[in-house]
């Protein structure tokens, strides 16, 4: 794929700001940053109306039995790894229900494979593997906008009929054109030019966190701002769960804990039992009875 024009790619620009990096003491360095990340915000704040959007299409095809599937290579693909295993442990969510696919597979996490994100191919077949249907939700992550990997995996995903999204800091390159919503946070040039996992990474970092997190917590998966469905993988996270059901309920930790040993730890049981004074049939009745919806099973 011919190489995009260079005003069109400002990730290969060299920021003025920067350009005696190797001279600065390391007190000038960090500032420079930090005046520089300074931009992250605002470039975000620019793109929440396609962010929302996106987070209305995950739910819609969420709650008609598809997935959300990240697509990356690099520093992108790994950040989409990371958003994709919190949710299971965040949200009580199957590890299938969000996925990421990096180019160059696991190995690639923690270092790199040549030449992957240059496959056409193995993205056609990564994503073929998991058999898209019209409901599922793919995200294309590149920083350049020019990806062959992403790229690839988008025109899969398009031909399928699933819906596509592009997280990007290049808005005028190709990956704009194979994406139903856009989200290009403009970011400017990197300090360290061409370094995409600073501000363009942490753009990136944090649209995964606002759509993962927006997402989940229209599908039920969070009370109030709690994590009401978060599974016990540690002691400080058991002690946690403990501590949600107490204050979402006024009552103690001890009267917590005891509900959720009868409810054989399930968070919402335990919930609805202590709000409303019933007992583990009584309070799982009641979520029956509401399909789950935990609002509707408190009455509120």
């Amino acid at each position: 794929m011919p190489s995009q024009p260079k005003e069109r790619r400002r990730t290969e620009q060299r920021n003025g700001a920067s350009t005696n990096l190797d001279r600065m003491t390391a007190m000038q360095i960090v500032r420079l940053m930090n005046r520089q990340d300074r931009k992250v915000a605002a470039a975000l704040g620019r793109e929440l109306p396609a962010i929302a959007r996106a987070v209305d299409a995950i739910v819609e095809g969420i709650r008609h039995g598809g997935r959300l599937i990240y697509i990356g290579a690099g520093s992108s693909g790994r950040m989409a790894v990371l958003d994709a295993a919190e949710c299971p442990p965040t949200f009580g969510t199957s590890p299938k229900l969000v996925q990421a696919l990096i180019a160059g597979g696991r190995p690639a996490v923690t270092g790199a494979v040549e030449g992957a994100e240059d496959s056409v191919a193995n993205a056609e077949r990564d994503l073929r593997a998991k058999k898209l249907t019209r409901h599922d939700v793919v995200i294309g992550i590149t920083a350049s906008g020019t990806t062959p990997y992403v790229l690839a995996a988008l025109k899969h995903a398009r031909r399928r009929s699933a819906t596509t999204v592009a997280i990007t800091v290049n808005p005028h390159t190709p990956v704009a054109r194979l994406a139903k919503i856009l989200i290009a946070t403009e970011v400017g040039p990197e300090v360290l030019t061409g370094s995409t996992r600073l501000k363009a990474g942490t753009t990136q970092k944090m649209v995964l966190n606002m759509l993962s997190t927006a997402a989940m917590a229209r599908l039920g998966h969070v009370y109030e701002n709690l994590m009401i469905d978060v599974k016990p993988s540690n002691q400080k996270v058991s002690d946690r769960i403990r501590r949600i059901l107490a204050e979402a309920s006024g009552k103690s930790l001890s009267a917590a804990e005891h509900a959720l040993r009868q409810a054989g730890h399930n968070m919402r049981a335990a919930l609805v039992m202590l709000k409303l004074g019933l007992d583990v049939r009584g309070a799982k009745k009641k979520l029956a009875e509401a399909k789950g919806d935990l609002r509707e099973a408190l009455g509120e």
